[in-house]
């Protein structure tokens, strides 16, 4: 399976955008996984499945990528729709809610 080059996401709980300026590279999964009959745990032979790489830019991570010899997809990112909201637009004469003060 190919790694994924790819920009996180905003958290959906926080209004920030911390951690996702920077690209991440993950391995692809070479081996299966497998749930541990004693514990439940979900396992795998591979550890590199367990790697997160972090770069300041797609090219980098795709630079790497080729200098390695590894497999690549590169997921463009989601652009972010703004709806700019205004505090006055609380308090129009025009409003179409009620008023609940």
């Amino acid at each position: 399976m190919p790694a994924r080059i790819y920009k996180q996401p905003k958290a959906a709980g926080q209004s920030g955008l911390a951690g996702t300026r920077e690209w991440v590279f993950e391995y692809g999964q070479t081996a299966p996984r497998h749930q541990d009959p004693l514990m439940g745990w979900t396992g795998s032979q591979d550890t590199q499945s367990q790697l997160r790489l972090y770069f300041a830019s797609c090219e980098d991570a795709v630079a790497y990528a080729q200098r390695e010899q590894i497999g690549y997809e590169v997921e463009a990112p989601v652009q972010r729709i703004r709806k700019p909201k205004v505090y006055a637009d609380n308090f129009r004469f025009d409003r179409i809610q009620n008023w609940t003060h």
